[in-house]
C-alpha cells in the first residue's frame, strides 16, 4: 500500500557549491509512504505525516547553511554548541562562526537533490512508526517562465529560524512600469542578485573584529563582515564583497520590495512601478511606487 503527499513543504536553505560559492535555494518537497495498514487501516494518518515528517525536515535541513563536508574545499571545527565553518571556492574564501543549528552537516563532496535525499531519508526512517516499510521523497525546483535569483540573508530580529545568517531562497520576481510587465528589470534584478548575499548596513563590522577560524587570512579590502546577536546566539560571517550587495535596512521581503521599487523610481522617477517579489516559493510581498516627477508635455 502506497500513500503520497505533494508539495508537503518547501526547504529554504543555502549550501555551499565549489563552483558558485554560497548559494541560497528552495526546494519543494514530495513524499511518497509504502507499507502496511495500521489499526486505523491507515499507513499512516495524514496529520502525523504533516507532524512527524514535515517537522523533521523542517528541523535538520530548513532554513540552515547546508555543507558538504567530504568536500576538499570545507574546513569546519566544533566547541560544545558553536561551529567555525570556512570554504573556498572561485568566487572567494567564505568564514563563517555561528550556533550549531545554523549549519546542516552532510556527509557527502556536494549538495545535490541526491545528496539531501538520502541525508533525510536517514532522519526520517528513525521517527516513522514500524508498519511504513519505505519513504522515498521527490526534491525540486518550482518551474519558473520568468527570471529568478538566488539570495542568501539572515535576520537578526525574527524569533524564528530566519535569524540564521546564512540562509536563502531561489526566488522569481515581476515588475510592472506603468502596468506592463517590465521583463528588463526582472532580468537586471535576476543579474543583480544571482547567488548573492543580502547584507544589512547596520550588520556591518571590521573583519578584524569577528572571533573566525585561525585559518581566516582576510581583511575589509576584500571582505565584507557582518556581526549579530539574535535569540539563537552569537553569528559571525566574512564573505568576498563581490558577492554581496548591502542592503540599508532589514533584509525581510517587505523591505526587499520596497527597495527594489524605490531603486527602480530613482532610476526612472516618470514611471510608476508595480514590484511583486518572492521569498522561495509561493509567498513574498507587493509594493507600488508612483513617480515622483512629473513627465513634461
Amino acid at each position: 500500500m502506497q500513500l503520497f503527499v505533494k508539495d508537503l513543504t518547501v526547504i529554504d536553505f543555502s549550501y555551499f557549491c565549489a563552483d558558485r560559492g554560497m548559494v541560497g535555494e528552495s526546494w519543494i518537497v514530495d513524499v511518497l509512504l509504502e507499507g502496511g495498514l495500521d489499526e486505523q487501516n491507515m499507513v499512516l494518518d495524514f496529520a502525523k505525516v504533516k507532524r512527524t515528517i514535515k517537522e523533521t525536515i523542517d528541523d535538520i535541513a530548513d532554513h540552515r547553511l547546508l555543507i558538504p563536508t567530504a568536500c576538499s574545499e570545507v574546513r569546519w571545527q566544533q566547541q560544545g554548541d558553536r561551529v567555525w565553518m570556512d570554504f573556498s571556492s572561485p568566487q572567494g574564501d567564505i568564514h563563517l562562526a555561528c550556533p550549531q543549528q545554523a549549519f546542516a552537516l552532510l556527509p557527502c563532496e556536494q549538495i545535490t537533490f541526491e545528496s539531501v535525499d538520502q541525508f533525510l531519508k536517514k532522519a526520517l526512517t528513525e521517527v516513522l512508526p514500524d508498519n511504513v516499510e519505505g519513504i522515498s521523497l521527490t526534491l525540486r525546483n518550482e518551474i519558473h517562465s520568468s527570471p529568478f535569483y538566488h539570495y542568501s540573508h539572515g535576520l537578526k530580529k525574527h524569533d524564528g529560524n530566519c535569524q540564521r545568517i546564512a540562509h536563502g531562497h531561489r526566488s522569481p520576481i515581476h515588475v510592472y512600469e506603468n502596468g506592463v510587465p517590465a521583463i528588463k528589470w526582472d532580468e537586471y534584478w535576476t543579474e543583480r542578485w544571482q547567488d548573492i548575499y543580502l547584507g544589512s548596513e547596520d550588520d556591518i563590522v571590521p573583519v578584524a573584529t569577528l572571533s573566525l577560524s585561525l585559518q581566516t587570512k582576510v581583511s575589509d579590502k576584500t571582505h565584507f563582515g557582518f556581526h549579530y546577536q539574535a535569540p539563537q546566539g552569537d553569528f559571525q560571517l566574512a564573505i568576498p564583497k563581490t558577492r554581496c550587495d548591502i542592503i540599508p535596512h532589514d533584509t525581510t521581503v517587505e523591505l526587499l520590495a520596497d527597495f527594489i521599487a524605490n531603486t527602480l523610481s530613482e532610476k526612472v522617477p516618470t514611471s510608476h512601478f508595480k514590484v511583486i517579489a518572492f521569498e522561495g516559493v509561493g509567498k513574498g510581498a507587493i509594493v507600488e511606487k508612483n513617480p515622483t516627477v512629473t513627465e513634461a508635455k
